[in-house]
């Protein structure tokens, strides 16, 4: 059974996807149907690029419906959580934001933007080593994060 703080935590969080595919022409295209057949939208992506493979990492709009679509059609992936925190002054947040992550000491992993803003403010994905810390820290410095049910449609 899940703590509160676990549960909690896991509602101010984004569910993420890294998707492992060839790295070929049409290959991310090729995934992005898949979704479209069933009405679930990329609202951030990334791509890593290696020599042989690429990564997609991606937050969608239904993420119970995404896994079992890479399920079903057999799509090598894995799964994290985020933490999105919304930028009200756009980029210019971005010092604030890593300067109160610094100070608590939480590692970033990895960063991107979200291609949708739901209030209409820009939008970062962190992956940070320790979600709670980092989602308590970005709180009490007066930033706003967004849980899946906010970038869902």
């Amino acid at each position: 059974m899940a703590t509160k703080t676990t549960e909690g935590l896991r509602d101010r969080c984004v569910s993420q996807f890294s998707v492992f595919m060839a790295n070929k022409v049409g290959r991310l295209n090729e995934v992005v149907k898949l979704f479209a057949e069933r009405a679930i939208h990329i609202v951030a992506l990334t791509v890593i690029d290696t020599a042989d493979s690429a990564i997609a990492r991606m937050a969608v709009t239904d993420p119970a419906a995404a896994r079992d679509l890479f399920h079903e059609h057999g799509v090598a992936h894995t799964e994290c959580r985020l933490v999105v925190v919304e930028l009200p002054n756009g980029a210019t947040d971005l010092g604030m934001v890593l300067s109160s992550l610094l100070m608590a000491e939480c590692n970033i992993h990895f960063t991107y933007s979200f291609l949708v803003q739901p209030h209409g403010k820009q939008l970062l994905g962190l992956h940070v080593d320790d979600d709670e810390v980092a989602a308590n820290v970005l709180m009490q410095n007066g930033f706003r994060l967004l849980t899946q049910k906010d970038i869902s449609r």
